[in-house]
């Protein structure tokens, strides 16, 4: 992790079939952040492009907030979710 880079939340799960990943957040996102999913066999970067709340799409989510967010590929419970 660089200096740049905070920890901003957690996978709770991933939807293989939709590209889903489930997240927790620690911390603030907004469409247009790029972020990093970190884990044992984990390391990609994604730029929100679009984000729901409760299947309701939204522009930005804060510490608490349980999210939804279509990934570029496999990401797995537990990882790590880095603002950078």
């Amino acid at each position: 992790m660089s200096e740049q880079e905070t920890e901003i939340g957690s996978v709770m799960t991933y939807y293989s079939h939709i590209g889903v990943a489930a997240i927790e957040l620690t911390g603030d996102v907004k469409v247009g952040d790029k972020i990093i999913f970190r884990g044992y066999t984990t390391d990609l970067e994604h730029v929100i492009d679009n984000m729901e709340i409760e299947h309701q799409s939204v522009q930005e989510a804060k510490a608490g907030d349980q999210i939804g967010i279509k990934v570029g590929g496999r990401v797995r419970k537990k990882d790590k979710v880095y603002k950078k």
